[in-house]
């Protein structure tokens, strides 16, 4: 079939597209920001629309011709008014498929519990609602409602982790002993295939949930248990609210409390499938589903090996800046403010280039790690993604994986990596590094950090901080000088003297 997917540089689509790849099926995507699909490894295999979901006239030419259409946009993040926005574009998604003579649409919804909608949060009601929508859309939709997806690199799961990993006793809220019944990501992309395969005719919305019916406190146990850690103590309270458990959530693990808080709305209620009639359309995988234990065990495995395919980061921030950086010299926008420092390692080219596209995550940042940590927790205090968002794969990078508070915009191995700051900030900054080989064992490394202000605040936020670049920016190409210099030779190299110009 002619398959359009939406969402494609999210967590969901990011995994989806390759799997109908093997399946035979060609694939179009509607993308917001196509430079961030640059380097997936399907890239070359899809043909790729720009546009935004919200814009008839682009979904008008993504459902050209197409068979089906899957629906894989939900923001997490946005703030006051999301409802209507997305509202509008699951109306103007179902108006264009129709329209266009696509058959079916599949749509990844949430678990919703048999409550009336104004006791669910608004999360799972925008979530409910939009399955309405594109069912009364006049094309045939199946909605896919899952709950907690079990997979390396998924929001849900880094919260279980981290949460799990780092406090071994936990003061925790109420909803930690209310019923949830979690799925692996590998058995919601077989149902997102085999949805879209099936050959019948149907036109509404399925539970699939995988074999287990647990509790938050059950999984936390469990993924100890999984991991080899001792069993956790928790201890429920009724004081903790939604709100206050997501900043609780927010300060201990990776997810900002912006995602957390719809998670945690979404664990105060009971989702259990209410029933298995999905095996109607499609049938359980042959090896079964997996139990959350084994999902647990699959998703650390991929952590452990570095082979995320694809992470909750990898979807855009809402709000963050996604201009790209004005090059020079034809930049007349407005100031740009520069910090610039240059000097030649005693290293070969790949050896740089490998510690440049390392920085970041477990390998910090070569300098004034406590000052980079500072600026995250003030980054979360405002609302931002804060510092531990981390990496995808500790040592490698692609366009538009997020990393820490950045974004990488620009990657070119091995002569330029470009970061787009998705902190808080008056203005848009980046941050690159530009290498050229200069003999067979010497590189000239050029570090630039860019700022472009918004205002007067912009203005004042740059000279407020620029004192502090000292601290941070030449002890960062030092550093940076210094670990290649390291890897170049086994036996290590005198460090590498002040000569940051």
């Amino acid at each position: 079939m002619r398959l359009l997917v939406t969402g494609a540089t999210g967590y969901i689509g990011g995994r989806l597209i390759p799997q109908l790849l093997e399946r035979g099926h060609e694939v179009r995507v509607l993308a917001r920001h196509p430079e961030r699909l640059s380097e997936r490894p399907w890239r070359n295999n899809v043909e790729i629309v720009t546009g935004d979901a919200g814009d008839p006239a682009a979904l008008a030419v993504a459902m050209a011709d197409m068979d089906g259409a899957y629906y894989l946009m939900h923001s997490l993040t946005a703030g006051h008014g999301f409802e209507i926005q997305e509202r509008h574009m699951a109306t103007i998604f179902g108006h264009e498929a129709k329209r266009a003579g696509v058959r079916r649409i599949v749509y990844l919804g949430g678990m919703v519990p048999d409550l009336p909608p104004r006791k669910l949060s608004a999360h799972l009601r925008s979530r409910a609602e939009v399955g309405q929508i594109l069912r009364a859309s006049g094309v045939p939709t199946i909605e896919l409602r899952a709950g907690v997806i079990i997979g390396s690199g998924s929001a849900s799961f880094e919260m279980l982790r981290y949460l799990t990993e780092r406090l071994p006793i936990m003061i925790t809220p109420r909803w930690v002993t209310t019923r949830t019944q979690p799925i692996a990501v590998r058995d919601v992309l077989y149902y997102l295939v085999g949805a879209m395969e099936y050959e019948g005719f149907t036109n509404r919305s399925y539970d699939i949930g995988g074999p287990d019916v647990t509790t938050y406190a059950g999984m936390m146990h469990g993924f100890a248990s999984v991991a080899g850690l001792n069993r956790r103590v928790l201890l429920p309270v009724n004081v903790l609210s939604p709100k206050l458990s997501s900043h609780w959530v927010g300060l201990v693990t990776p997810v900002p409390r912006s995602i957390a808080r719809p998670l945690v709305d979404s664990l105060k209620m009971e989702v259990v499938a209410k029933n298995h009639d999905i095996a109607d359309i499609v049938p359980d995988p042959p090896e079964g589903l997996l139990t959350f234990r084994e999902a647990v065990r699959l998703a650390i495995k991929r952590v452990q090996d570095a082979d995320v395919a694809t992470r909750w980061s990898s979807a855009s921030v809402a709000g963050a800046p996604s201009d790209p950086l004005p090059e020079d010299p034809s930049w007349s926008g407005g100031t740009l403010y520069t910090d610039i420092r240059e000097l030649d390692v005693n290293a070969d080219i790949t050896r740089v280039w490998d510690v440049v596209e390392g920085i970041g995550g477990e390998h910090g940042w070569y300098s004034a790690n406590w000052m980079w940590t500072i600026r995250g927790l003030l980054d979360r205090a405002v609302g931002g993604v804060g510092l531990r968002r981390g990496r995808r794969d500790p040592n490698r990078t692609q366009v538009g994986d997020a990393l820490d508070f950045w974004r990488v915009e620009a990657h070119q191995p091995p002569v330029l990596l470009r970061l787009r700051a998705e902190m808080k900030l008056p203005g848009r900054a980046w941050i690159e590094w530009r290498l050229e080989a200069r003999g067979e064992e010497t590189t000239h490394l050029r570090q630039r950090a860019v700022f472009h202000p918004h205002g007067l605040a912009g203005h004042a936020y740059w000279w407020a901080v620029a004192p502090f670049h000292a601290f941070v920016f030449p002890p960062m190409i030092r550093g940076m000088a210094r670990e290649a210099e390291a890897m170049q030779s086994p036996l290590g190299r005198d460090p590498v003297p002040d000569r940051v110009s």
